[in-house]
């Protein structure tokens, strides 16, 4: 991830009704989760947006927009840009059970713009036990 610039992390609609998004921020900022391999000492980028609710099919036209606009302003070409898939969208939690549309997303954003993608943000201890007890989904 060290040729990567810029982070964009992608947030279930709904979800955000009622969480602040801090986990996924602070894991960021933290280098924990899935951000564990990007170096510290290497500024990053970092935008949260959500997926614009069901299907996600928004979240094509924001990182589509997303990209053109970083290329006029900044000259800044899609390779170096990454999207994260919270965890939220790709996992059973206490907020919902995996995103329904979840392969439609993935071929939204790897396959129709080509940009690079990680699945999930950060995975909280309560909820890693859960998954172990069967309670969640693996």
């Amino acid at each position: 991830m060290k040729e990567k610039s810029y982070i964009v992390v992608i947030q279930c609609d709904i979800v955000m009704q009622r969480c602040s998004g801090y986990l996924c921020e602070h894991a960021f900022n933290e280098r924990k989760g899935s951000f564990a391999s990007y170096p510290k000492d290497k500024p990053y980028r970092t935008i949260y947006m959500t997926c614009g609710g069901c299907c996600g099919r928004a979240v094509h036209r924001k990182l589509d927009d997303l990209i053109r606009m970083f290329k006029k302003a900044e000259g800044v070409k899609k390779d170096k840009i990454v999207v994260h898939l919270a965890s939220c969208i790709t996992k059973d939690n206490y907020h919902a059970p995996p995103c329904p549309h979840l392969d439609y997303l993935k071929r939204l954003i790897e396959g129709k713009l080509s940009l690079d993608l990680v699945e999930d943000t950060y995975i909280s201890k309560t909820s890693a036990k859960l998954r172990e007890k069967g309670v969640y989904e693996k």
